[in-house]
């Protein structure tokens, strides 16, 4: 009966992770660059019962097999690309991403799904590579972002949101010398002048990730790669789909509809299993109160 208890009580856990997922996701809806999280489910390892004692030689000693519960595991990203939306200001940007990948073995551009994955015949995953914003943070620390709604402080530094430097190609922040109004960035990130569309010798950081879901999320719509994990990031070349939009933002990939379909499972799931420990609850106040008596 306790064992119940812990199952119902695992599910409870879970549904309220997922229920704060969701939650986060309708939150920055109107958050530039933001990306949606889901919440992925896992159920704990299965055990296969089987009674003791009685005859060895019965051939049915096997019961069945007993669930234990269910975890929320991780929470993964969809990099899906956001909608541009007219900003009309000049230091804001958008990143247009649809990066393709041979496969080895045919040759052919990989036909990545609607989450960015690609799985060939011997099971082996591929991710599509992102582009991301390049910025440095006030303790030094490159982070990567897909907000594009920038701002030039007095000095000239060119900022996030946040207020990390935006970072150039070679890793430099980049510094404005000119005003902000005559700011002008073609489709490669190129600075160019506005009266003689030469290109400034200043170019934006824009870093292509070959496996985003490595990326650690760190909150203000940065993310962090481990070292660890093997992921790398590289600067966009001529060769990749990338393109900046200059004057546009990104809005954030969050179906709404679909958020408030999983908000209202999650809570249906949840007061599901509330019921589940009410009624344990009640058993064991009678096992205890009044069975005991007898």
């Amino acid at each position: 009966m306790l064992r119940g208890l812990y199952t119902a009580a695992a599910g409870m856990t879970t549904q309220q992770r997922r229920h704060d997922t969701v939650t986060q996701n309708i939150a920055n809806m109107n958050t530039p660059g933001y990306k949606q999280e889901n919440s992925v489910q896992r159920s704990f390892p299965e055990m296969l019962i089987s009674m003791t004692g009685g005859n060895p030689d019965n051939p049915d000693r096997t019961v069945g097999k007993l669930n234990t519960g269910v975890f929320a595991e991780e929470s993964l990203s969809p990099y899906i690309q956001g909608a541009l939306k007219d900003s009309g200001q000049a230091t804001d940007f958008a990143i247009q991403s649809n990066i393709s990948v041979n496969d080895p073995a045919t040759g052919q551009p990989m036909a990545f799904d609607q989450a960015g994955k690609f799985v060939n015949a011997n099971g082996e995953v591929t991710y599509r590579p992102e582009a991301f914003f390049t910025v440095r943070d006030n303790n030094g620390n490159v982070r990567y972002t897909r907000d594009g709604h920038f701002r030039v402080n007095g000095a000239g530094a060119l900022l996030s949101s946040t207020g990390s430097a935006v970072l150039d190609t070679n890793g430099n922040p980049i510094r404005l010398t000119g005003a902000v109004s005559a700011l002008k960035v073609n489709e490669r990130g190129e600075l160019v002048d506005s009266q003689s569309n030469q290109t400034l010798g200043t170019t934006l950081g824009i870093s292509v990730i070959d496996r985003p879901y490595q990326l650690v999320r760190e909150g203000n719509g940065n993310f962090r790669l481990n070292d660890t994990d093997g992921a790398t990031a590289r600067m966009m070349t001529a060769n990749d789909a990338v393109s900046v939009r200059q004057g546009y933002l990104e809005v954030s990939n969050v179906d709404a509809a679909q958020s408030m379909v999983d908000m209202m499972a999650a809570l249906r799931a949840y007061e599901a299993n509330q019921k589940v420990i009410q009624f344990y609850d009640k058993s064991l106040d009678k096992a205890v109160n009044e069975v005991g008596r007898v």
